[in-house]
């Protein structure tokens, strides 16, 4: 599998790993040699400190930028409006994309929530991100109960709109894993997409050197 010039980077919910995902994939391609940039359409909780793309940057020292950056917690529509602040349209968000798509090999685009979060006023989400030339997701999941279900629903909602799936990563797996989380795992690694890897839950306090260093490793099923 050759790794698509645009990943995006969407989840079964909010705080599956996305971010660490995201990280990860950075710090991967980055050790290859390829050179990288990193887009968030949509940071919310910044009043809380929240800066997925800051998280990014420490984490695999590759460059990442937020398009529309908003103070509280929840979903990019209602926290503009508690901000009085417009959202850029998803067509803004795409022609971003382009541009760092022009001078990078790859560029990675981190989702907010899950794949139908609405990221502008007129419905626009990350699945229509997806009609970008060269584009293909990444679905992060879960490993604990109720995973099947979300990951089965979203790479549904993905192959519906015709949209390429490179395959899914558990953003974050127990030191302890119980018989659940396991089996959990093996069905996932039956997919019609691959399983690309595993991200153990420690990921983020690791050293950036050692989070690195690590990536190839949770990412073995990645080829790029």
């Amino acid at each position: 599998m050759n790794l698509s010039p645009v990943v995006l980077v969407t989840g079964t919910d909010t705080g599956v790993g996305k971010t660490i995902t995201t990280a990860a994939l950075a710090a991967v391609l980055h050790g290859m040699g390829r050179s990288v940039a990193v887009y968030k359409p949509c940071q919310s909780g910044a009043a809380d400190g929240d800066s997925d793309a800051a998280e990014v940057v420490r984490l695999s020292g590759v460059t990442a930028e937020a398009g529309a950056v908003l103070q509280e917690p929840m979903a990019p529509v209602v926290a503009a409006a508690i901000d009085g602040t417009p959202l850029p349209a998803v067509a803004a968000h795409a022609e971003r994309i382009r541009v760092l798509a022009a001078t990078h090999d790859h560029v990675l685009v981190e989702g907010a929530g899950g794949l139908l979060v609405e990221l502008d006023t007129d419905g626009g989400t990350l699945a229509d991100l997806g009609s970008l030339p060269g584009a293909a997701f990444v679905l992060v999941a879960r490993p604990g109960l109720g995973t099947l279900n979300h990951t089965a629903l979203t790479l549904e909602a993905l192959s519906t709109r015709g949209l390429d799936v490179l395959g899914v990563v558990l953003g974050s797996w127990p030191l302890s894993p119980d018989a659940i989380h396991s089996s959990n795992r093996q069905v996932l690694g039956s997919l019609r997409v691959p399983l690309l890897g595993v991200l153990p839950e420690q990921a983020s306090e690791l050293s950036p050197a050692d989070f690195r260093a690590g990536a190839a490793a949770w990412l073995n099923g990645l080829t790029a």
